[in-house]
């Protein structure tokens, strides 16, 4: 009886320990919010075709992970982003909600030109940032980095 006993009690410790080790992983991960996974380089290339600047973006390619962009996402990298592809070349429009971040969103068309920049977006804004051109693809950064990168319109991307 007890070998039983005290087996029972390394068992339910193990439990304890187990169960409160998670516990306090998803209370760092609610107070950290979410980490992404860089996974593409994109660069940025001058109206001559030079290499201007670049970045390592995490991919946003499905409508789920589209939907979730940067929400949650409170600290950034000032070399990372987030790059969402679509399946079509038309007009975008994205918002903030939820975003912690104030983020450049840029919109790049199917011939990788630089369409429109939303500078500095306000997180947690309900606004519409919209291309006012066909994008088929979309990078966001913490806001300032195209101001400070001398990123324009009309510039072109590659990744």
């Amino acid at each position: 009886m007890t070998k039983f006993l005290n087996l029972f009690v390394v068992l339910f410790t193990a439990f304890l320990l187990i169960n409160c080790s998670q516990e306090e992983k998803s209370k760092q991960q609610q107070n950290n919010g979410r980490t992404l996974s860089y996974e593409r380089s994109v660069t940025f290339h001058t109206a001559d075709g030079d290499s201007l600047t670049a970045i390592e973006a995490a991919i946003a390619d499905d409508d789920k992970e589209r939907s979730q962009g940067l929400m949650d996402v409170r600290d950034m990298p000032s070399d990372k982003g987030m790059l969402f592809i679509f399946e079509e070349n038309q007009p975008r429009s994205f918002w903030m909600a939820n975003t912690p971040l104030s983020l450049d969103i840029i919109f790049v068309n199917n011939n990788y030109e630089i369409v429109r920049i939303h500078h500095s977006a306000q997180p947690y804004s309900e606004k519409n940032f919209e291309s006012g051109q066909p994008a088929k693809y979309v990078i966001e950064t913490n806001g300032g980095f195209c101001i400070s990168h001398d990123i324009q319109e009309g510039m072109k991307v590659n990744f």
